[in-house]
């Protein structure tokens, strides 16, 4: 088997730093954690946290909107291109986020910033539910970004720690499916929520439900999360960052995946409702989102020894793209289901692959390729949801913004794919 072929576990990047997109799929064990294994009794309970608070921060903080959307359209009067706007706002929080955790100010007291970033979410997801202007919406969703991009970083930080000093390849996997498990249960929120309460419109009872859900969460990871973690802060000092061909195309690439993918991951309902899909399909197309995104990074890894870590990255990046034309071209009530099924596979398995390939094509400098990364990435993201809102209220639909975002997604796999002679060799540097 070809040095290529297997999941890298030499190189190691701040925890911290890790964390920034939902991204790694499998950790380095450093020398410390072969000296210092963490007690395997308290592992479960901290991976079950960890899986618990990216249900919060990133299922609920982040990406309850999509099946709130519909709801919100019709009870506040909200345009596509109103709707893209208050989704970028989240987008642009998140990115800020990522970039404030990455300074050294939080070193010590990362469970604390953690819990808080996560009670706030709960506060924001209520706050979203007694207002009703375009600006307020806006301002909440960008310090909602804020808040997932904290406890994302800070708590990935504590949780993956732990998993790197027990040696557990399955730590990861249950944290980062609890992003998926969130879209799941928010999906059911939304789908419940009008059928517990009429005293509120339906996108106000499907904020305060996911609300509610937020803050037991939250209790629940700040009675399992651990005490005196102190998380890696990486202290050394990095050479500058040499461009490559590898890295250039890669950092390319995962700048369009974020434009591409997050399309869909906007406005995946919207699209079912107004095809006439029915409540039912919107529902299921989103817990499909959520129960395959659980377990994408855990399956797609057992792709890697045929295919590389690139490989499986241009692989997902084609299925993505077909899974978006599917969306648009297959009849009701198949189209948003398939739609959503394939979104869910792809999108977590892309994120976490690509940083990673992208940390070992800079040797000497991961931490800034990661960060630049991630920047990328979350430029792709803004832009996304504004340019599929522009041309939806132009065309009248989303398949124009949903064909778009099929395009990008195809040649940066195609890409990637006629790149690998170039990229493989420099993996195995």
């Amino acid at each position: 088997m070809s040095t290529r072929h297997k999941l890298p576990d030499r190189d190691h990047v701040p925890l911290k730093q890790a964390g920034a997109g939902l991204h790694e799929a499998r950790h380095p064990v450093s020398k410390e954690s072969r000296a210092h294994p963490a007690p395997s009794g308290n592992l479960a309970a901290t991976a079950v946290a960890g899986a618990i608070a990216m249900a919060v921060a990133m299922g609920f903080g982040r990406f309850s909107y999509t099946p709130i959307l519909p709801a919100m359209m019709a009870d506040a009067g909200l345009s596509p291109r109103d709707a893209g706007l208050i989704a970028s706002a989240n987008f642009v929080g998140y990115l800020a986020g990522a970039i404030l955790a990455a300074y050294g100010w939080a070193h010590g007291r990362e469970r604390r910033i953690g819990l808080a970033a996560l009670a706030a979410t709960t506060l924001l997801l209520a706050a979203m539910g007694v207002m009703s202007s375009v600006l307020a919406y806006s301002v909440i969703r960008f310090l909602a970004g804020v808040a997932s991009a904290f406890a994302m970083i800070f708590i990935s930080g504590i949780v993956l720690g732990e998993g790197l000093r027990a040696r557990s390849e399955h730590v990861p996997s249950v944290h980062f499916g609890g992003v998926g498990l969130g879209i799941a249960l928010s999906s059911i929120c939304v789908w419940a929520a009008p059928l517990a309460s009429a005293s509120f419109s339906t996108s106000q009872a499907d904020w305060f439900t996911g609300a509610l859900v937020a803050l037991v969460g939250t209790g629940v990871v700040a009675a399992l999360l651990p005490r005196g973690h102190l998380a890696a802060s990486g202290g050394e000092r990095e050479g500058p960052l040499t461009w490559t061909r590898p890295l250039t195309i890669m950092t390319l690439t995962y700048g369009f995946f974020g434009f591409g993918y997050v399309i869909t991951a906007t406005f995946l309902v919207a699209m079912a409702r107004d095809a006439s899909g029915g409540h039912s399909v919107e529902f299921l197309a989103w817990l499909l989102t959520g129960a395959s995104a659980a377990v994408s990074v855990y399956l797609w890894r057992f792709a890697v020894p045929r295919f590389g870590l690139a490989g499986v990255y241009a692989i997902g990046l084609l299925v993505e793209a077909a899974g978006l034309v599917l969306t648009v071209s297959l009849p009701l009530p198949f189209a948003p289901l398939v739609g959503g099924l394939m979104l869910g596979a792809t999108f977590m398995m892309i994120t976490a692959y690509g940083l990673q390939i992208g940390r070992r094509l800079a040797p000497e400098s991961p931490r800034r390729a990661l960060a630049l990364m991630t920047a990328v990435f979350g430029i792709g993201q803004i832009v996304g949801p504004l340019v599929a809102g522009w041309l939806a209220e132009r065309t009248g639909d989303f398949t124009l913004p949903t064909l778009v975002a099929a395009g990008v997604l195809f040649c940066c796999g195609s890409v990637v794919v006629l790149e690998l002679r170039k990229i493989n060799p420099a993996l195995d540097r």
